[in-house]
C-alpha cells in the first residue's frame, strides 16, 4: 500500500514539474532562434544575442537579457537569442567571433550593438533609436547573402567534422594522431576527386590552347597547300606561255637570220641588175 501512494506521489510531482517546465517555456519573453527559424528576424524590429552555455559573460548576461526581453513590449521590440552550440550554422551566417554578440535587426537590415550591456544602455539603444547612427552591416557580409549562406554551410560541416573525430576516439578508441591521419587522407582523397571533375569541366567547356593551336595549324596548313596548289598550277600555265613564245620569237628570229644571211652572201653582191634593152 505505501509503495503504491509512493509510486503515486511520485507521478504528481513529475506531472506539476512539466507542466511548469511547458507554462515557463510558454510564457518566455525571449524568442529562442535555430537555423530552422531564424527568418523569422527578418520582419520586425529585432534584438538577437548570440551565445552559449559555457560561456562566462554569457551567464552573467542572462538577467539583463531577460530583462530586455520582459520590456519588449513597451519597447515595441522582439528579443530573441541563439545558442551557438545548436547552431553553428548561425554562427557562420552572423560571422559571430567573440561571445556574448548581439545584433540590432530592422526588417532585414543588420547592425551589431558594440555598445555597453547593461540595462540602461539596451534600452536606451532602442528608445533613444541609436541604432540609426550604427553603420548597417554591409551587403557583402549580409546574413542573407549567398557568400553567408555557403560560410552557414562550411561551418555544419565543421561540427560534423568534429562529431566523426569525437566519434572516432570515444567509441572506437583511435588516438587523436590517428583520427588526424584518417582525416588527412580523406581529403587528400577528396582533393584528388574534386581536382579531376573540375579539370574535365574545364576543358570540356574551355579545350587547352596548344589544341587550339593544333587545330588552327592543321587548318592553316590545309589553306597553304591548297593556295600552294593554286600558285603552282598558275606558274606551271605562265611558263608554259613563256615558252610557246619563246618559240615563236625563235621562229621569227631565224627567218630573219636567214634572210639577212642570204642578202650577205657573195653571190648576192656579184648579181647585178639587169638594164632594159
Amino acid at each position: 500500500m505505501s509503495r503504491s501512494i509512493g509510486v503515486l506521489l511520485l507521478f504528481c510531482f513529475g506531472i506539476i514539474a512539466f507542466s511548469n517546465a511547458a507554462i515557463a517555456k510558454k510564457t518566455s519573453s525571449v524568442d529562442q532562434f535555430t537555423e530552422d527559424n531564424w527568418s523569422l528576424m527578418l520582419t520586425g524590429e529585432w534584438m538577437v544575442e548570440f551565445y552559449a552555455p559555457w560561456c562566462p559573460a554569457c551567464k552573467e548576461m542572462e538577467p539583463t537579457w531577460s530583462y530586455l526581453g520582459d520590456m519588449k513590449k513597451s519597447l515595441g521590440i522582439n528579443v530573441g537569442k541563439v545558442d551557438v552550440t545548436d547552431s553553428p550554422g548561425l554562427s557562420g551566417r552572423f560571422m559571430v567571433t567573440a561571445l556574448p554578440t548581439i545584433y540590432h535587426v530592422k526588417d532585414g537590415e543588420f547592425r551589431q550593438y558594440k555598445s555597453p550591456r547593461d540595462r540602461e544602455s539596451l534600452v536606451d539603444f532602442i528608445r533613444s533609436k541609436t541604432w540609426m547612427k550604427v553603420e548597417p552591416v554591409s551587403s557583402w557580409k549580409s546574413p542573407t547573402s549567398i557568400q553567408m549562406t555557403l560560410m552557414s554551410k562550411f561551418f555544419k560541416l565543421s561540427q560534423v567534422l568534429r562529431a566523426i573525430h569525437n566519434q572516432l576516439m570515444d567509441d572506437y578508441g583511435l588516438p587523436t594522431w590517428g583520427s588526424y591521419f584518417i582525416f588527412a587522407v580523406a581529403t587528400i582523397i577528396m582533393g584528388a576527386l574534386l581536382g579531376l571533375v573540375i579539370v574535365c569541366v574545364i576543358d570540356f567547356f574551355s579545350p587547352p590552347k596548344h589544341a587550339k593551336a593544333v587545330v588552327n595549324k592543321k587548318r592553316k596548313d590545309s589553306s597553304e597547300s591548297s593556295q600552294d596548289k593554286a600558285s603552282d598550277e598558275d606558274e606551271l600555265d605562265e611558263n608554259i606561255k613563256d615558252d610557246l613564245v619563246d618559240e615563236e620569237a625563235s621562229d621569227s628570229e631565224k627567218q630573219s637570220s636567214k634572210k639577212s644571211s642570204a642578202a650577205n652572201s657573195p653571190n648576192a653582191r656579184k648579181r647585178k641588175t639587169r638594164k632594159a634593152d
